[in-house]
């Protein structure tokens, strides 16, 4: 067809130059997998960061399935659906209609809980006919962008509101009034926490005496001993991260993100540097790399043995040594 195109307009020889240049920038567009550094108990050097797929509408939010089929669900936020990755990285929906969730946990009963940016609220999305809203305002005024959360074992949930900020679409927002909030379990909301910039992240320790939470406008990853109403203790700085840079705007920030534990009670930070590691004391372990910078993070898979990572519109697995925490979801 090329052939019978090109020889009324140039040489065939040109065709087949330009033939092949169009192929080679097609290949050049599909990018390639990258390699890890070695990592004591994370990762072998050289493991490859498989590319799975790019051109997702927002990426937030990723959890291992609870079905058994090893896969990994992620918000798309902007396209208002959950999105599945089985383990073979075929793309399927596993919700639509999702308003606008974003960090997501999974209780003991396959019970799909999600913080939720459209009309902001708290709540149980999934599986249908269980929906349910568990908080929607503090004392009278509504969330402004709940970001994510976790669930502790005795059925409380731990979330951040990470405010409003100016964008392109709303240059003059409300006033910002981010926040770290607690559901009891029997349904109290607690204020834990107005003094961070922009929380974003939030994790429990696999022993759930410790609540971190990512600052993604701040230098370090924040830690919270956890007292035994679910009430949080005195704020310090628990890891400085490798993030931390001027911005664009010319403002700093450390892009901190999504967070995961491992079996071993090491942290795992999405940041501008890429996935940073952590020891339970804040001792940096190393960073993973990433071509695209990470949003969020989750271990799935077989064994949990896979870390999932998804930022700016892509999706990216890579192997691990030591499996994600099995005591909760995420």
């Amino acid at each position: 067809m090329f052939t019978s195109v090109f020889k009324r307009s140039i040489p065939v020889a040109g065709a087949f130059l330009l033939v092949t240049s169009l192929l080679a920038i097609a290949e050049s567009a599909i990018p390639e997998d990258t390699f890890t550094p070695a990592i004591s108990g994370v990762t072998a050097g050289g493991t490859p960061i498989h590319f799975i797929k790019d051109g997702f509408d927002g990426t937030e939010g990723p959890i291992a399935a609870v079905d058994g089929s090893g896969s990994v669900l992620f918000t798309e936020t902007k396209a208002n659906r959950i999105t599945r990755i089985a383990p073979d990285t075929t793309i399927s929906t596993f919700l639509e209609n999702t308003n606008g969730a974003n960090g997501l946990a999974f209780n003991s009963n396959g019970e799909l809980f999600a913080v939720q940016t459209l009309k902001t609220k708290v709540g149980i999305i999934y599986p249908p006919g269980k929906e349910k809203t568990l908080s929607e305002n503090f004392e009278g005024t509504a969330y402004q962008r709940p970001n994510d959360l976790v669930l502790a074992k005795n059925g409380g949930i731990y979330f951040t509101d990470s405010g409003t900020r100016p964008s392109k679409e709303n240059p003059t927002p409300p006033a910002s009034t981010p926040g770290v909030y607690y559901i009891a379990p029997d349904g109290e909301v607690k204020r834990l926490a107005n003094d961070i910039k922009r929380p974003n992240g939030i994790q429990l320790s696999t022993d759930e005496k410790v609540l971190y939470v990512a600052n993604t406008d701040g230098e370090h990853i924040l830690a919270y001993d956890v007292t035994a109403d679910g009430s949080i203790g005195t704020k310090r700085n628990f890891a400085k991260l490798a993030g931390w840079g001027k911005t664009e705007t010319g403002d700093w920030a450390s892009g901190a993100d999504g967070l995961a534990v491992d079996a071993k009670g090491r942290l795992y930070v999405a940041s501008s540097a890429g996935i940073e590691v952590f020891g339970d004391k804040g001792d940096a372990l190393g960073v993973i790399p990433l071509p695209k910078k990470p949003q969020n993070l989750a271990f799935a898979g077989k064994d949990k043995k896979t870390l999932y990572a998804v930022g700016r519109g892509a999706a990216y697995k890579i192997a691990v040594l030591t499996p994600g925490f099995d005591g909760r979801v995420k």
